[in-house]
């Protein structure tokens, strides 16, 4: 494995301001999909487990199938963007999450329904590990973690608003017209991609397709003991986030009886705690580096994890005592979210495609299998949300710290 000396320069630092800012608006907008899948429909969840004769653990299923698609759908397509490109998987993700989208809006029972998200997960894949992919090859280390969280200002919009406009969207149509308008924007969105995001991987840096050369690039990311470590990590912190995510609906509305509407709002200032975080980071990565920014945000998440959880046995503060802690935990994932992809891909620029697979497939994964634990765990109080959160940042913590001296050794400048 060969790591690139700090003092290369990287293709992304040719480009002007113009450039840069119509970089970070493009794939902003393309990791905003991600969340606007996932969020918008979510105040629309007792109502959809209602309508298909589902129940609640159903219900949540959809989002476990989504997140299975893109953890899965990622491992084939990172070392496919590394053979052909990342602007063909992109619009290819694009066509089939618009294709997805329409199945899941007509889908008569929650089987179909869940075989649509499965399929809209897949799609999501292809445009989650291309755009990764495309800032290690543009970036690297401390620059690659300050794009990362200037993407989160317009990436930590999409929870803020999809919530809104699926309590909007439920008072003139039902749970199928969210669906529409998210076939509607992948198609918008593909538009975008074609006339103002050009291609990142020139041929003579593309690594073929074949079955020896596809294992060989996963032989060489999997080698890297330290790459599975902050993987791991990666995966608790969205475990972390999903936790909320997929729980945040029935606990608001169902234990603190929140209307869809109200529940909309709530949602969207919990995430605004995360996108102004992450504004944050970039002069925090610049003080301490993404390795220290990275670790500062796990300590965040852990104490408020565990106020939550504290307030929640002892039943005290009501919602505020749900609320208050959690937007705790959001301003420690917005530290934590861009800074672990940043560590995760320093040392993999020749592999780029492959090492971002790796890193979404095990996230998402994570947060398929946290949707159902949650469900799960639900014993009509909010104490599952803040007790898996907390285990999931002990976790990532422990590997944090037993990763330090390796860690330490690198050089992210």
């Amino acid at each position: 494995m060969s790591t690139a000396a700090p003092s290369n320069a990287m293709p992304g630092d040719a480009l002007d301001a113009t450039q840069y800012r119509r970089l970070v608006v493009v794939l902003g907008i393309l990791g905003a999909l991600g969340p606007m899948t996932i969020d918008t429909y979510l105040p629309a969840l007792p109502r959809l487990a209602q309508n298909l004769d589902a129940t609640a653990s159903q219900a949540q299923l959809t989002l476990s199938a989504m997140m299975m698609g893109l953890g899965l759908g990622q491992l084939v397509f990172g070392p496919l963007s590394d053979a052909v490109g990342r602007r063909r998987p992109l619009l290819w993700g694009l066509i089939g999450h618009a294709v997805a989208s329409v199945i899941c809006g007509l889908a008569p029972t929650i089987t179909v329904l869940l075989a649509g998200r499965l399929l809209q997960g897949l799609a999501s894949a292809s445009i989650a590990v291309a755009s990764q992919a495309m800032i290690r090859d543009l970036f690297r280390g401390m620059r690659a973690a300050e794009l990362l969280s200037r993407l989160a200002l317009i990436t930590g919009m999409a929870p803020i608003l999809a919530p809104l406009v699926g309590s909007g969207l439920l008072t003139f149509t039902s749970w199928r017209g969210v669906f529409a308008v998210l076939a509607t924007a992948a198609v918008l969105i593909g538009f975008l991609v074609r006339g103002h995001l050009a291609e990142t991987l020139p041929p003579p840096r593309r690594i073929p397709a074949t079955v020896g050369g596809t294992a060989a690039a996963y032989r060489r990311v999997l080698s890297d003991r330290l790459f599975l470590a902050v993987v791991l990590v990666a995966a608790m912190v969205f475990t972390a986030l999903f936790a909320y995510v997929s729980g945040s609906s029935f606990v608001m509305q169902g234990v603190f009886r929140l209307s869809p509407q109200v529940f909309g709002v709530v949602f969207a200032s919990m995430s605004l705690g995360l996108s102004l975080s992450s504004q944050f980071n970039p002069r925090l990565v610049r003080r301490i580096g993404p390795v220290r920014g990275l670790l500062t945000g796990l300590l965040v998440i852990t104490i408020g994890a565990l106020a939550m959880l504290l307030l929640a046995q002892f039943r005290v503060g009501g919602l505020a005592g749900f609320l208050v802690p959690m937007l705790v935990v959001m301003m420690g994932l917005g530290l934590a979210l861009p800074n672990a992809p940043a560590v995760a891909l320093h040392r993999h620029g020749a592999n780029a495609g492959t090492a971002a697979a790796l890193l979404g497939a095990a996230q998402f994964a994570m947060g398929g299998i946290v949707t159902p634990v949650v469900g799960a765990l639900d014993d009509g109080t909010s104490r599952p949300i803040p007790l898996v959160i907390l285990s999931a940042a002990l976790v990532a913590l422990v590997v944090m710290l037993a990763s330090q001296k390796q860690l330490r050794a690198e050089s992210y400048d």
